[in-house]
């Protein structure tokens, strides 16, 4: 398997441009697809986010682009305008070192659609890149061509299933060359997808990447009760007590997003907010202040969970825990990337314990911590006092009357004296124990 970047055997340019961002390791996923997808195979692609996936397609993709031809010659779909312009400004960067101009085109919802029309008539570009809807929309009015692409990319697929854009996908797809290689990435793969895969993929590698812990282990993963206590004041001495470089706030909800940056911007703090109702242009800008760090807190729905993307987040705050958990993989996943370190803070109250529970048994693992006298210190497991229960469940019925009497009697030495009928009870249990088993010799 290759371990470097330079074993792929890729354009000077683009070795040039891979230097210049400081990609020298691939990860399992690019090791595994990039010499596929160069050997012209369609794949799935199925690994958590921030696995590399992004650049998994780009590379091989922009590798093979026929400079020559001014047709569209690669449409890369993703559900929602934050990932097409991390894709896209992915690209750019690698297209950047280029001798020749590789022309490649962002089309999402809530841009200027009479402007792209006016200059796909001068002319087209050879990638594409964007939300479903829109492509579809300048494919239907003939003011894109894409009919002769070779490749097309369905970047975060559940995503787009889950989005309801799977149609708008298809539609896409039935356009496109028999001939197509298409490539299809993925967090999970719903069995809803599946019929899709079939119609456009004959035999394709599929790659399955499990991530060897779910969570970075540069992420301290910290689990912060709030019971009896106000959450609102809580984040804000959350995001001044530590100074964090730069902190993402996640809630379930844009209402409870208004009302959060609301109340911190009221205590002086300058917060960028980002959900879906916010217009696409003003969206677009706060995006681009975020990425030059104009802004140290950002409060976000789970809509930008897979859309921000940004080096150098130092803290990820759940104000709640999300109704889907595989939402709180990908919202942690902002922090600790590419080796550094993190801190994920998730509030909770006894309500969420069910909720707790199921994402440990995903292999999600806290670390229990309390606000105490203005710091935040270690504290029990949430659920010790059900453990103690099990442990005094296994007592024999007999000795839990007996501890309750004794108790109740309070005499000098009554902890002796129970200790020393546990002790005649275990002896007791082994000599029946021993007997049963000559029994059955």
């Amino acid at each position: 398997m290759i371990n470097s970047f330079k074993g792929f055997g890729f354009q000077p340019f683009l070795e040039k441009a891979l230097n210049k961002i400081h990609f020298t390791e691939p990860t399992e996923i690019q090791k595994r697809l990039i010499p596929v997808i160069m050997n012209n195979q369609s794949v799935v692609g199925q690994s958590q986010t921030g696995s590399g996936k992004t650049h998994t397609f780009l590379l091989p993709i922009i590798n093979s682009i026929d400079l020559s031809d001014q047709s569209v010659q690669a449409v890369i779909t993703t559900p929602s305008r934050e990932l097409a312009y991390q894709i896209y400004d992915a690209a750019k960067q690698l297209i950047k070192q280029g001798d020749q101009p590789l022309m490649v085109h962002n089309y999402v919802g809530g841009t200027d659609k009479q402007r792209q029309i006016e200059k796909l008539h001068h002319h087209q570009p050879q990638i594409v890149i964007g939300t479903p809807g829109r492509i579809l929309d300048l494919v239907r009015s003939n003011d894109l061509d894409i009919h002769n692409a070779h490749y097309m990319v369905v970047d975060e697929a559940d995503m787009t299933l889950d989005l309801g854009f799977l149609k708008d996908v298809d539609a896409i797809a039935s356009t496109l060359p028999k001939d197509l290689q298409m490539l299809v990435f993925s967090a999970t793969i719903p069995a809803k997808l599946k019929p899709f895969l079939r119609k456009y993929m004959q035999n394709p590698i599929i790659e399955v990447v499990e991530n060897k812990t779910v969570i970075s282990p540069t992420v301290d993963n910290w689990l912060l009760s709030t019971k009896g206590r106000d959450r609102n004041g809580i984040i804000y001495k959350l995001l001044t007590m530590g100074q964090p470089y730069l902190a993402l706030i996640f809630t379930n909800t844009k209402t409870r997003a208004d009302e959060l940056t609301d109340y911190l911007r009221a205590q002086g703090l300058k917060v960028a907010k980002i959900h879906g109702d916010i217009p696409p242009r003003q969206r677009k800008r706060v995006m681009r202040e975020v990425q030059n760090l104009e802004y140290q807190f950002v409060v976000a729905t789970d809509l930008a969970a897979r859309g921000i993307d940004i080096e150098g987040i130092s803290h990820v705050i759940n104000d709640d825990l999300p109704d889907d958990l595989e939402f709180f993989i990908h919202r942690v996943g902002r922090t600790g990337r590419n080796g550094m370190s993190g801190i994920a803070i998730t509030l909770y109250t006894p309500n969420d314990d069910a909720k707790i529970s199921e994402l440990e048994q995903m292999g999600v693992k806290f670390k229990p911590k309390v606000f105490k006298d203005g710091e935040i210190v270690d504290s029990y497991d949430r659920d010790r006092r059900q453990k103690r229960k099990v442990k005094k469940e296994q007592l024999d019925v007999n000795l839990i009357g007996l501890v309750k009497k004794e108790r109740k009697k309070r005499k000098p030495g009554y902890k002796n004296k129970i200790k020393r009928a546990i002790k005649r009870k275990e002896q007791q249990d082994r000599k029946i124990s021993r007997r049963q088993n000559k029994r059955g010799e």
